[in-house]
C-alpha cells in the first residue's frame, strides 16, 4: 500500500492513509451518507460512485434488498450495511481504489473538491445493528470478577476454559459515541436487606471492549468456522458495555444479564476494516486444556491493540487486547456452531478487556475491587460513576511504516436518572 497521500493529514493522526475506516455522517439539511475517513476529512462514497470511480468493480451493484442495479445504491442507503453485504472481494477492491484515489496525484483535482472537514459533519451510528452478542473472553477479567464475588471459591466457572461464554444483548439500545447515557433504574438488593428496593443504580460501571461487525450473512443452520472469520467480519469498533452492577447482581441468577446491561451500549463511529489491522495481528493465546476441534483457530485474529480508558479526561486504565484468552474467530465459531444465522450488521463484542496489572483493568468493578478498594483520580477516591462523569475509551494498533492505526473514541456522559413517576 502506498505510504503517502496528497491529503493534509496531521502527524500522529488516528486516520492515516493506512487506516481508511468507514462511517456515516450528516450535514445540516442533508441526509445520512456513507463516508471513508482520512485525517480530519471525510470522503462521501456515493459522490465517488456518481463520478464513475467504482464502475468496474464486479459485485458492487445493488445488494441487501436494494432494487437498483446502479453501483451507487450500496452507498445510498445511509448505512454501511449494503456495502458490508457485498463481501471481501468488493471490500478489498474498494479499499484499493480509495488508496489510489488518495495517493496518486492524477486523481487529486477530481477528488479533493469532494472532501469534507470532519468539523462540518455530525457522526452517526454507522450500521443498522442486527443482533448483539457480548462475550466474557478476558482471563484476567473473569478471574478478577470471580474473586470479587466468590472470594472463597474457584474464580472461574467450570466451563470457562472450554467455551467462549457470552450473552445476547439488546441491539436497539446500541448508540454511537457521544450519546449521553441516562442512569438506569431498577431493582437492587443490598446484602443486609431482606427484600429488594427500586431506584437509580448506585453502581454504574463501564466495560472497555472491542467489537466486531458482521458483513456477510449466513443461512439458518449454517456454522462459521474459525478459518472463515475474515470472510464474514467486515471491521472493528470500540465498545463500552455500560453496566449497572447492583441491578445486574440481583437479576442475573439464573439466566444472566438483563436490565443491568440492556439500557445502553456505546460504539465508536468509525469501523476500521480488517485489512487495516493486518500488522497488529499476534499469535493466538495458549489455551489449556486443549479446545474442541471446532474452536481450533490456526488463523487467529488476535491483535495487539492498546486501549486507554479516561474518566473525566484522566487516564485510569490501559487494557491490553493482546492478552485476551478467546479469539474473535473462536467467538464467531461458537456463536454459530448451533446453526444460529448471521445477519449483516450483527455486532459481537469481546467482553471487558483486562490485563494482569491493576492499571490494566477495563472496568470500575475491578479497579475498585467491588467498591472496597477505591482508586484515585485527580486526587479523589472513586468507585463507580457519578452523574456528570464522562468516560472515553480510545485504542491504537501498529500500522505499516511505523504508523499507528486509531479507532477514534467511544465516549459518553452520565445523565441523572429520570424522576420516578408517582
Amino acid at each position: 500500500m502506498a505510504a503517502t497521500t496528497w491529503v493534509d493529514v496531521e502527524s500522529g493522526s488516528d486516520f492515516p492513509i493506512h487506516n481508511l475506516p468507514y462511517g456515516v455522517v450528516s450535514r445540516p439539511g442533508s441526509d445520512r451518507y456513507v463516508v471513508v475517513r482520512i485525517g480530519n476529512f471525510v470522503l462521501p462514497l456515493e459522490a465517488l460512485a456518481f463520478g464513475g470511480f467504482f464502475d468496474d468493480i464486479d459485485g458492487i451493484e445493488g445488494l441487501a434488498g436494494l432494487t437498483s442495479s446502479d453501483p451507487r445504491s450500496v452507498f445510498a442507503s445511509g448505512s454501511l450495511n449494503a456495502f458490508m453485504a457485498t463481501g471481501p472481494h468488493v471490500w478489498s477492491a474498494v479499499r484499493e481504489r480509495l488508496t489510489r484515489l488518495l495517493t496518486e496525484p492524477a486523481y487529486r483535482s477530481d477528488v479533493e473538491p469532494l472532501l469534507v472537514r470532519i468539523a462540518d459533519v455530525v457522526v452517526l451510528l454507522p450500521i443498522d445493528v442486527g443482533d448483539y452478542v457480548d462475550f466474557y473472553s478476558s482471563l484476567n477479567h473473569a478471574q478478577n470478577v470471580g474473586a470479587i464475588f466468590r472470594p472463597d471459591s474457584e474464580p472461574l466457572t467450570p466451563n470457562w476454559r472450554h467455551l467462549p461464554i457470552g450473552y445476547h444483548g439488546r441491539a436497539g439500545t446500541i448508540v454511537v459515541s457521544g450519546t449521553p447515557i441516562t442512569r438506569p433504574r431498577g431493582q437492587r438488593k443490598s446484602p443486609e436487606r431482606d427484600a429488594p428496593t427500586f431506584g437509580p443504580t448506585r453502581r454504574l460501571d463501564i466495560e472497555a471492549e472491542v467489537g466486531f461487525v458482521v458483513g456477510v450473512p449466513t443461512e439458518l443452520g449454517h456454522s462459521v468456522s474459525t478459518a472463515d472469520f475474515a470472510d464474514h467480519v467486515f471491521g472493528v469498533v470500540l465498545v463500552n458495555d455500560w453496566s449497572a452492577r447492583d441491578i445486574q447482581a440481583w437479576e442475573y441468577v439464573p439466566l444472566g444479564p438483563f436490565l443491568g446491561k440492556s439500557f445502553a451500549t456505546s460504539v465508536s463511529a468509525w469501523v476500521v476494516p480488517l485489512a487495516a489491522l493486518e500488522r497488529a495481528r499476534v499469535p493466538g493465546p495458549e489455551q489449556d486444556p486443549a479446545v474442541l476441534p471446532y474452536l481450533e483457530d490456526n488463523a487467529a485474529w488476535s491483535m495487539d491493540l492498546e486501549l486507554e480508558v479516561r474518566l473525566n479526561d484522566d487516564v485510569i486504565s490501559r487494557p491490553p487486547f493482546a492478552s485476551m484468552y478467546w479469539t474473535p474467530g473462536q467467538q464467531l465459531a461458537h456463536m454459530t456452531v448451533n446453526g444460529a444465522s448471521l445477519r449483516t450488521g450483527d455486532l459481537f463484542a469481546s467482553g471487558t478487556v483486562s490485563g494482569p496489572e491493576r492499571d490494566q483493568r477495563g472496568s470500575l468493578l475491578e479497579l475498585s475491587w467491588g467498591g472496597r478498594e477505591p482508586f484515585v483520580t485527580r486526587g479523589v477516591e472513586r468507585t463507580f460513576l457519578d452523574d456528570g462523569d464522562v468516560v472515553t475509551i480510545r485504542a491504537t494498533a501498529t500500522g505499516p511504516d511505523g504508523t499507528r492505526i486509531g479507532f477514534g473514541e467511544v465516549t459518553g456522559e452520565i445523565l441523572p436518572a429520570p424522576p420516578t413517576r408517582s
